[in-house]
């Protein structure tokens, strides 16, 4: 998978250009559309705290969002880039 190369932190527009084949513009649009970067292609807030997460951490950063159970609540899984609850 071409994204596993870009799993570290400062790599948020790389990974996301990577995942959708390739095309550096439509990322940049994609991370405008979020409020993670503005017009100019500077980072916004948002988008440098993202991109100091790894790929691990900004999964497991969406998924606590969303259940708002614990980022430690959750495992990684790098081939799908998800996180899911641990088992007890």
């Amino acid at each position: 998978m071409t994204t596993q190369q870009h799993m570290g932190r400062n790599s948020l527009l790389k990974r996301l250009t990577a995942q959708i084949g390739g095309d550096g513009e439509m990322a940049k649009k994609i991370l405008i559309q979020r409020g993670h970067m503005r017009e100019d292609g500077t980072l916004t807030a948002e988008g440098t705290a993202r991109d100091n997460m790894t790929a691990e951490e900004r999964a497991k950063d969406r998924s606590s969002k969303s259940s708002g159970k614990p980022v430690k609540a959750y495992k990684y899984n790098p081939a799908k880039n998800t996180a899911s609850l641990r088992k007890r």
